[in-house]
């Protein structure tokens, strides 16, 4: 099996970091789609591919969003060339016919049991939104994911949680989308990185049974 080279595995993991500073690069809507096409192919459950993501890349957009932003995480998110609102659709089983064609069944599954449908939304758009930070680092961009902000405010403003439609076009109206995380998204400044904080060992955070 191909393994990846050195180089790349600390593009991806190693050297990788979270940065809270950017440079002025922008980000091109090209290299955002090329970063979905890689990250859609990570597996999810039933291939339900919960997960739905809003880039925002306008002044206009990321000030609708500085409202639901903590205080530590709002300089930051209005410097990044693009933030993405990383969410889930807790109606995404309507989707399955198309995703998983070979059982008829799994929609329904889903449909009838309210639960079990947004503990697997949220389980796996954390996953994309996981993939969807591998695929950007691979392709030369850096990652700033973060969790400091008012759900509430962001699924209303953004999603039409109190309403029957969405502010905006291209947006998920309803109320059925949900925010999980944001991760800011472009090129970062390495200048003004802190030294890396430490990981556990294997031995801290494994078992071998």
């Amino acid at each position: 099996m191909l393994e990846l080279s050195n180089e790349a595995l600390n593009v991806v993991f190693r050297e990788a970091r979270t940065f809270s500073a950017w440079t002025n690069q922008p980000v091109a809507d090209e290299a955002l789609r090329r970063i979905y096409e890689l990250a859609k192919w990570g597996p999810t459950s039933a291939n339900s591919g919960p997960a739905r993501f809003v880039f925002l890349r306008s002044r206009e957009s990321k000030e609708r969003l500085k409202p639901a932003l903590a205080a530590g995480n709002v300089e930051k998110t209005m410097a990044a060339p693009v933030t993405v609102i990383v969410a889930y659709d807790l109606k995404f089983y309507e989707k399955l016919p198309k995703l998983f064609p070979h059982n008829p069944g799994a929609r329904d599954a889903f449909a009838s049991n309210a639960q079990l449908a947004e503990i697997t939304a949220l389980r796996n758009s954390s996953l994309q939104g996981a993939y969807l930070m591998l695929a950007a680092r691979a392709l030369g961009l850096d990652c700033g994911p973060m969790s400091g902000f008012d759900n509430s405010k962001v699924d209303e403003e953004f999603f039409g949680a109190n309403k029957s439609e969405g502010r905006g076009p291209g947006l998920f109206p309803g109320g059925h989308v949900k925010s999980n995380f944001l991760c800011n998204l472009g090129y970062g400044d390495r200048s003004k990185l802190r030294p890396r904080n430490p990981r556990l060992e294997f031995n801290e955070a494994c078992t071998l049974l």
